[in-house]
């Protein structure tokens, strides 16, 4: 597994303003869609191209075009569902897919509720959109989901992320061509599974508590 930890000024400004219990829902969902493009850009730098020529008004000239098939980018429901706005505005020509899983707070292990993939992901590049790498059981599982569909490598992208899911996924994937971006790397979990010092639960910030 390979880990990527943004340094980018302006990502730990928009972090920091993210973890502020002061900082609104709207202004919350803004900055999470800001992030993730920004962090896209690392996520994305091994995404598949060919080669193709188009015409400027001046000459010929040579360039890129994503290959087929497309990406597949897939939030986790529901916290995901915040950054995929983020993502597909760097990445119009991916297809979307959506993966329901949440996490028993008394054993802290992930259970699917919702799956909205194709059913064959033979050769494909997934992109996963999870806020907080916390216990890292939701994201192995979700990656190994993907896998098991026949994909080719997967792309976590991640607001935040503890030690000690960073490890979880790395034993749970190793062997696996497997890429996670985060925009820091916390401290800790607490005894409740929560990143330390985080931002709190991304999807109430997000939308609310239901």
């Amino acid at each position: 597994m390979r880990l990527h930890v943004a340094d980018h000024p302006l990502i730990t400004h928009k972090l920091t303003v993210l973890r502020d219990v002061k900082t609104p829902s709207p202004v919350f969902r803004s900055l999470v869609e800001e992030l993730v493009t920004l962090l896209a850009y690392e996520a994305t730098r091994n995404v598949r191209t060919h080669a193709v020529e188009v015409t400027t008004p001046v000459a010929q000239a040579h360039g890129l075009a994503i290959s087929e098939p497309r990406p597949l980018v897939v939030p986790i429901l529901r916290a995901g569902l915040g950054m995929l706005e983020g993502m597909v505005k760097l990445v119009p020509t991916a297809e979307v897919g959506f993966l329901g899983m949440m996490r028993d707070e008394e054993t802290l292990q992930p259970t699917t509720y919702a799956n909205r993939l194709p059913d064959d992901l033979s050769d494909r590049q997934c992109f996963v959109l999870d806020p907080m790498l916390a216990t890292g059981g939701s994201l192995s599982a979700a990656i190994q989901f993907l896998f098991d569909r026949g994909a080719v490598d997967v792309t976590a992208i991640c607001l935040l992320g503890a030690p000690e899911g960073v490890e979880h996924v790395r034993q749970a994937t190793e062997g696996r061509d497997v890429t996670v971006v985060l925009g820091a790397l916390d401290e800790k979990l607490n005894e409740v599974g929560y990143i330390v010092p985080g931002l709190g639960d991304a999807g109430d910030r997000l939308y609310g508590l239901v």
